[in-house]
């Protein structure tokens, strides 16, 4: 598992229950949008990962639609697997996420 995968696990586990956009977890793990949104279409291949598109009307908010992701029980439970591994020397990163730690 390469760390940018490991990086947007780590993020969408900070709460399971959280629907979170694409430019919002390239943001928060510094990764560009052509890194994200092929992981995330790899995680949903996975069924770690489900997706859907928000309902509004693109010109009513002024911007296009988003697609927001969210991981599925069984990716949470992967994603908590993945994360206990170290792929780096050095102490752990401490953990604080709801179900993780």
């Amino acid at each position: 598992m390469t760390l940018a995968t490991r990086s947007i696990l780590d993020e969408l586990a900070v709460d399971t229950e959280a629907h979170r956009y694409g430019l919002d977890l390239g943001t928060a793990t510094g990764l560009p949008s052509g890194t994200v949104h092929p992981i995330l279409a790899r995680l949903e291949g996975l069924g770690w990962v489900e997706s859907g598109w928000e309902e509004v009307d693109p010109r009513a908010v002024g911007r296009p639609r988003r697609r927001y992701y969210r991981l599925t029980p069984e990716g949470a439970r992967a994603a908590e697997r993945a994360l206990a591994t170290r792929p780096w020397p050095g102490p752990a990163r401490p953990r604080t996420a709801k179900g993780l730690t």
